[in-house]
């Protein structure tokens, strides 16, 4: 394997967990700060 070919896929991998923390951050901030849950045990409000 040439170092530019592993130079390219560390490139990568980095883009990848950066893009999926960015997501998942962004997943977590737009969580509703009111949810109502209705089910077997009747109606909950968070």
């Amino acid at each position: 394997m040439s170092r530019n070919t592993l130079y390219l896929l560390i490139g990568l991998l980095l883009v990848v967990v950066v893009g999926f923390g960015i997501y998942f951050f962004y997943q977590e901030t737009q969580k509703p700060s009111l949810e109502i849950k209705v089910d077997g045990q009747g109606i909950t409000v968070k």
